[in-house]
């Protein structure tokens, strides 16, 4: 499996602008430090709105804040010390969502309906060689987690209570020999509207886009021209509206193999974006009108292209550097002094956080 030679290697331990077709309006983003209240890696956040925002990282750890990031409560799940959360998803300040990572049964989904003052583990994988990199919800008891492929079929589950998770294996498409995600920062799952969802792929020859558009009932799959291999695909993608999309990647053994692609057909075909002005895969992305992309038709914001990226790098994915683009990929801006953060995600424009090495926090804003 894809993250088997990879596990250990990501957890141990510029270019010049390109030239847009027409200069877009430039406003720098504001970033803010907070304070987690822990020094382990925050891999995965999510904003629920402006002032409601969950982060999970290493060491079973989970953050909260419920003002905005001036306060966060960090704390470990019972029994998860040793486990890994990859993804989390927060529903308010007291109902979230988390799924570790490790060996087989390590693979679980949490849930809390009281702020984190207890847990119940909802789902413990059994099937061998099963990776679950990610999940995505449409509503607070509607969502998908997405697992690498096995014998050539991916494991998806599904929940529509928020309680059980039941597998959809069957409808969805066979995978390519190797194919896989990348537990990057959780964001290899993108839902929007209430029904749609899109996952990117990688580990084989060729990355794609597998996507539903009725709740996971069935699946199409879409090739992409971003770098693919052994340890490379895409890692993150998001999508503004049910047709305006954009996936990033890279390759984990290759600095300089960076990438990312937008569709303006809901996924079924990518156009690659100008090369991004800094090194290492793209771990993740967010558009920055964050959870106004609830909507199901499209708009025409200021900052309705706007998305963030930010990478990590060799040799042990512990830096990294994080940039912008206004217009979704024709032109880029780096972002300086920003590096180690392995996630982003926004409430709004106004509010967003990367999260990252040492329990690292910055909030951004435009």
């Amino acid at each position: 499996m894809l993250h088997r030679a990879l596990f250990a290697f990501l957890i141990a331990g510029f270019t010049t602008f390109s030239v847009a077709q027409k200069a877009p309006k430039i406003n720098e983003p504001k970033l803010t430090p907070q304070n987690s209240g822990t020094t382990q890696l925050l891999i995965s956040v999510s904003p629920v709105n402006p002032r409601v925002v969950w982060a999970a990282g290493t060491g079973g750890t989970y953050v909260v804040t419920s003002d905005g990031g001036a306060h966060w409560k960090a704390a470990v799940v019972p029994g998860a010390e040793n486990l890994q959360f990859r993804d989390v998803h927060g529903v308010s300040d007291k109902i979230a969502y988390l799924m570790s990572i490790g060996s087989t049964t390590d693979f679980r989904i949490y849930k809390t309906v009281d702020g984190g003052a207890t847990w119940t583990i909802e789902f413990t994988n059994q099937l061998t060689n099963a990776f679950y990199d990610c999940f995505a919800f449409w509503t607070p008891k509607r969502g998908l987690a997405h697992s690498d492929s096995v014998n050539g079929v991916f494991p998806e589950l599904r929940t529509t209570d928020g309680t059980t998770w039941q597998s959809i294996a069957a409808s969805m498409p066979p995978a390519l020999t190797g194919e896989a995600s990348f537990a990057s920062s959780g964001t290899c799952i993108t839902t929007q509207g209430g029904h749609n969802a899109w996952i990117t792929t990688g580990g084989a020859s060729i990355s794609r886009i597998l996507a539903t558009r009725d709740g996971g009932n069935t699946w199409n799959a879409y090739d992409t021209p971003l770098v693919s291999s052994s340890s490379a695909g895409g890692l993150s993608v998001a999508f503004r509206d049910p047709w305006h999309g954009i996936v990033g990647g890279g390759d984990l053994a290759d600095d300089t193999a960076i990438d990312a692609a937008t569709s303006d057909d809901g996924g079924r075909s990518w156009t690659l974006t100008s090369k991004p002005p800094v090194q290492g895969a793209i771990f993740c992305l967010a558009y920055v009108r964050g959870l106004s992309h609830e909507d199901d038709e499209a708009s025409d914001d200021e900052h309705d292209r706007t998305v963030v990226i930010t990478t990590e790098t060799l040799p042990n994915f512990k830096s990294g550097f994080a940039a912008w683009t206004p217009d979704e990929g024709r032109t880029w801006f780096p972002i300086p002094n920003v590096s180690g953060y392995w996630a982003v995600a926004f409430a709004n424009r106004h509010a967003g956080w990367f999260v990252g090495n040492n329990g690292q926090i910055l909030k951004i804003s435009f």
